[in-house]
């Protein structure tokens, strides 16, 4: 019985230890990838701030979507990637000459 109260108190503590979150830090808006796309000045602060703590910071989601609209912007800048012409099996035996 002894052992049964331990193991349960025991467990109570692990889930109250998660419940250890700072109410004083104050809650960031979340912004859309959008957003990040049409302000530049607060995505490269945000890629900045994410960038000097990847390991608690990467994951959230301003971290993810001011990420994606920096590459969005970048691939849009440079104009994406170039559409190729397949390979037949002409241009093969032609290379191989």
């Amino acid at each position: 019985m002894k052992t049964v109260a331990i193991l349960v108190s025991a467990g109570v503590f692990a889930m109250l230890a998660g419940c250890n979150k700072d109410a004083s830090a104050p809650a960031q808006p979340v912004q859309t990838v959008e957003w990040y796309k049409a302000n530049k000045v607060e995505r490269v602060a945000m890629l900045s701030k994410c960038n000097s703590n990847p390991g608690e910071l990467a994951a959230t989601p301003n971290c993810v979507n001011a990420t994606r609209a920096d590459s969005a912007t970048t691939w849009g800048a440079t104009g994406g990637i170039k559409p190729m012409a397949p390979v037949t099996a002409a241009d093969i035996r032609n290379n191989k000459k």
